[in-house]
């Protein structure tokens, strides 16, 4: 690896907080970040890091080489800027998404993105597991709801409200919720216990969100298998409005007691590595993102409420 290589090595472990979480960000072995730093560490004749059995942090010396390892990467990039701008190299931009959200919302946008960056090769991978967004070597994620702490940079780029709704056939067997509480009453569908979203939140004092466990005798960890068991009257349930909007302005789905749903948004991110090593192709995606969701509320607030 060349000594540029190793710089980007080096701030990549200062930055995520470890050798190991370096590695996952790099597709590298913890082992051979350490060995890498090792040989700079060697060739410089000081010692980056101080060690420990549970922590690291970066010596004087340390400090001093990351400040112009950063100054050094940013020249390279800012030039290669220069020499590619307005085009991006013929290269695979790799993209994590909640399956839900790309299905309904990026895949009727990839047309367009296509057209402007014809060059550009695409891998969309659907995933909804925890864990680290950019595991696999993706190099942005589209992440729903609020995120736990991390190195990682995150761009709201819009939001969604959630919807508890059913189908006419379901209102019509079973009969209407006036509210909340009436949902005791009514089978439920519902995501799996350890997902964030199985717990349904509806308006509580002022415009603060109550949270309720739901009780279900169904529940999965896709929201597609929930709206397509709602829509055949199975049971009630509660979406992301941009995966329902549709089907409640086409009537296949009503809003539920409207007046006692939630306000609050769910922020919707795009998830990168770092503004300081922001490569072309992930920027001109944000940027598509950003041209394409400009609204607040967003495009589908409005379609819902027409």
């Amino acid at each position: 690896m060349d000594r540029y290589g190793e710089m980007l090595v080096f701030v990549r472990a200062v930055e995520d907080g470890g050798f190991s979480a370096a590695g996952r960000s790099l597709s590298l072995t913890p082992s051979a970040v350490s060995k890498l730093v090792a040989r700079m560490e060697n060739r410089l004749g000081v010692l980056l890091f101080f060690r420990s059995h549970r922590t690291m942090t970066l010596t004087p010396e340390g400090e001093a080489f990351y400040a112009s390892a950063l100054r050094a990467i940013e020249a390279v990039e800012e030039t290669e800027s220069a020499v590619f701008s307005g085009s991006t190299t013929r290269d695979t931009l790799r993209i994590r998404s909640m399956p839900t959200f790309a299905a309904s919302q990026l895949a009727p946008l990839i047309p367009a993105f296509r057209r402007l960056y014809p060059s550009l090769r695409l891998e969309l991978q659907l995933k909804i597991e925890p864990g680290n967004l950019l595991d696999g070597g993706m190099d942005v994620a589209i992440h729903v709801g609020q995120l736990a702490d991390s190195s990682l940079v995150a761009h709201r780029f819009t939001g969604t409200r959630w919807i508890i709704c059913a189908a006419p056939a379901y209102l019509a067997e079973r009969g209407t919720p006036r509210g909340p509480a009436d949902l005791a009453q009514h089978e439920c569908l519902n995501f799996i216990p350890s997902m964030p979203a199985s717990i349904w939140t509806v308006k509580g004092a002022g415009r603060a969100s109550r949270r309720m466990k739901i009780s279900s005798s169904i529940v999965t960890n896709q929201g597609q298998m929930l709206l397509e068991l709602a829509r055949v009257g199975v049971g009630i349930v509660r979406l992301a409005e941009f995966h329902v909007v549709g089907d409640l302005i086409a009537g296949r789905l009503v809003e539920l007691f409207p007046d006692q749903q939630s306000v609050e948004e769910d922020p919707i991110y795009a998830v990168y590595q770092s503004k300081r090593h922001l490569n072309q192709r992930v920027r001109v995606f944000l940027d598509f993102l950003d041209a394409s969701f400009p609204d607040d509320p967003p495009a589908w607030r409005r379609r819902s409420s027409t």
